[in-house]
């Protein structure tokens, strides 16, 4: 819209420039006297020239105002200028078509109306002084022209307008997306606090109703030993403190059992990676491969927990982000740790541009720096290198042995 408004004005100049050399050209010819006639010509392409510096030609959205005061007075000397052009010569009168095309553009409606019917009057009248009569058609056709160029330029002005609240509700569109996405962020982070708690009440109970339980019985039982008469019944108190302290490690194995995945409590690491992305792929349509390379992986439950949920957040940014149409997840077995690889070929991005947004490069509320923490407490570290069109590379790594 806004090239075609380009285009409009750019006619609209070279129609002037012509009108106004075809008037010269034949108030020349016919004898109109030079001097005056070349004065007035200077000073009306001087003061068009004048207006182009200025910027004059606006628009207001509102249509109240069309222009500034600066662009008023600019049209009002053109005017002056040109009606100094047809006393001169009444050749100079068709230089009226490219005034009615530029006065709505400056003037409100009944203002541009008025103008308008004032530089029809001179037009009609310049013939009927120089020769003493008028005819019709010396009459009509004017009219006809003005009504033309007016209701052109109101058009072209209407067209304006409508371009200018097109942009205006573009931009409310984006901004109330924005607030949108501020929103659904503000809301998917009061849940994810809202289930920290949840899982943090959760463990509470879970600790209390059993750890805490159990630990209090062995210090009840130890406390008792005084009381116990005979070797025959120490024995049989170590005995129940042994029972009770075995119970409180079952216990103890099943809270910890309950933070694992479900993915690793069915399976390996391996299998529990081969499940994730074949659900990619299944439900994407993403082409991807896992590999397995170097020696069989026996790790600790952390450290697999750890990979896998490395495994699971660059996945999903795969999935939302990256618009990749393949990813190869490598899982490597080497001398002294192990090495997970996801790399796809997306659009990529600046890591360092995403750094500084917090959560960023997240999934489920575990963003890169998070997932960076949690590899560094189990020993080891990870590495993300990416750039706009050339496709994301992640590495993590951790020691075979056990969590520090």
């Amino acid at each position: 819209m806004h090239r075609v408004m380009r285009t409009l004005t750019v006619v609209q100049h070279i129609l002037f420039g012509v009108l106004a050399a075809v008037c010269v050209t034949r108030s020349w010819s016919t004898g109109a006297p030079r001097v005056p006639l070349v004065v007035a010509a200077v000073a009306l392409l001087a003061w068009y020239a004048v207006g182009l510096r200025w910027g004059a030609r606006s628009t207001d959205p509102s249509g109240s105002a069309v222009a500034g005061t600066h662009g008023r007075w600019w049209l009002l000397g053109l005017v002056a200028c040109w009606l100094a052009l047809v006393l001169v010569s009444s050749e100079n009168v068709w230089l009226a078509f490219s005034l009615w095309l530029l006065i709505p553009h400056f003037f409100p409606v009944r203002w541009a109306v008025v103008i308008s019917v004032g530089v029809l009057a001179v037009v009609i009248w310049r013939p009927w002084f120089e020769t003493g009569g008028l005819t019709v058609a010396e009459a009509l056709g004017p009219a006809i022209g003005a009504l033309f160029a007016f209701a052109l330029s109101r058009g072209q002005h209407q067209l304006v307008r409508d371009a200018i609240e097109r942009q205006r509700l573009v931009d409310s569109l984006v901004k109330a997306q924005d607030e949108m996405a501020a929103l659904h962020d503000e809301l998917a982070s009061s849940q994810r606090e809202a289930g920290v708690l949840q899982e943090r009440g959760r463990l509470s109970r879970d600790i209390h109703d059993t750890l805490a339980q159990g630990f209090s019985s062995i210090v009840l039982l130890a406390r008792g030993r005084s009381v116990v008469a005979g070797e025959a019944g120490l024995t049989d108190l170590l005995t129940q403190i042994e029972s009770t302290a075995s119970s409180n490690l079952t216990e103890a194995r099943e809270v910890v059992s309950a933070l694992a995945p479900k993915t690793l409590s069915d399976s390996g690491l391996v299998q529990a990676l081969g499940r994730i992305v074949d659900t990619l792929s299944r439900e994407t349509g993403i082409a991807t491969e896992l590999r397995v390379e170097g020696e069989p992986l026996h790790l600790p439950t952390a450290n697999e927990v750890a990979l896998l949920r490395t495994a699971q957040g660059a996945l999903a940014n795969v999935r939302s982000h990256s618009g990749a149409g393949r990813v190869v997840v490598t899982l490597s077995g080497l001398e002294d740790r192990v090495l997970l690889e996801v790399v796809d070929d997306g659009r990529g991005f600046d890591p360092e541009a995403v750094a500084e947004r917090a959560g960023a490069y997240s999934h489920g509320g575990y963003g890169l720096p998070s997932t960076r923490a949690r590899l560094r407490e189990l020993g080891g570290d990870l590495v993300l290198e990416s750039a706009p069109g050339e496709g994301t590379a992640l590495s993590a790594h951790l020691p075979l042995g056990t969590a520090r």
